[in-house]
């Protein structure tokens, strides 16, 4: 049974108590852009400004990557996550790896 985890970039979760930190939790992604991507991308890098397909692949790989940290959490019995973080690093042109990390902890309640 899958239980709500709170997730906060802060050190403490506002009105609880940590009673257990259960250690760091991660989710992993390593992700490619698709042809189509990369070929919007690369018109819209000639104009300048925000540049959406690749908006869109970074999006999604946060996503998937805070997903499975919060997974994760709720496998060691975690009731938050604090401290949250992305990192990202880029392997080759086009992939790159986005984790999300955190501390797990028990809340007192």
């Amino acid at each position: 049974m899958s239980k709500n985890v709170s997730v906060t970039t802060a050190n403490n979760l506002e009105g609880y108590a940590i009673e257990e930190y259960l250690g760091v939790v991660r989710g992993i992604v390593v992700r490619a852009q698709t042809i189509a991507q990369g070929i919007r991308g690369s018109f819209s890098s000639i104009f300048g400004g925000n540049i959406r397909a690749y908006e869109e692949v970074c999006e999604q790989a946060r996503s998937e990557a805070f997903a499975r940290m919060v997974e994760h959490a709720q496998d060691k019995g975690a009731d938050a996550i604090i401290a949250m973080r992305y990192d990202a690093t880029e392997f080759a042109p086009g992939i790159t790896e986005v984790l999300a990390y955190g501390t797990a902890v028990r809340l007192r309640h």
